[in-house]
């Protein structure tokens, strides 16, 4: 548990220290075991512009978590892009970049995000 936690906080710490000092949006991404949130924070002062979460989002036992991950994807950078936001800093925190984080990632850039 100890060593787990010690490569989460590593890896959180790296990702943060990457993304100090870059003059662009911030993309946030939190996610838990059953909803993932996506929110778009100013450059300057961290202000929420936009957000969107899974909580929102219709569920029938058949639709996997990859694909809620992907229509979350999909609404933030439509909610980002009516917000004149076009490109941002993907902030994925402490989490591994595969499964439901690369698959909300991708349907961002597919919707025209540019990060």
């Amino acid at each position: 548990m100890t060593k787990n936690l010690a490569q989460i906080n590593r890896r959180k710490s790296r990702v943060r220290k990457k993304l100090n000092g870059i003059q662009k949006h911030r993309l946030h991404i939190f996610r838990s075991s059953r909803h993932i949130y996506a929110s778009v924070t100013s450059i300057k002062n961290d202000v929420t512009l936009c957000s969107f979460s899974s909580e929102k989002i219709k569920k029938t036992e058949e639709i996997k978590k990859t694909d809620i991950a992907k229509e979350v994807g999909l609404k933030i950078a439509e909610l980002a892009l009516a917000a004149g936001i076009k490109e941002v800093k993907f902030d994925k925190g402490p989490y591994k970049y595969h499964g439901r984080l690369k698959s909300l990632a991708d349907a961002a850039r597919e919707k025209g995000l540019v990060f």
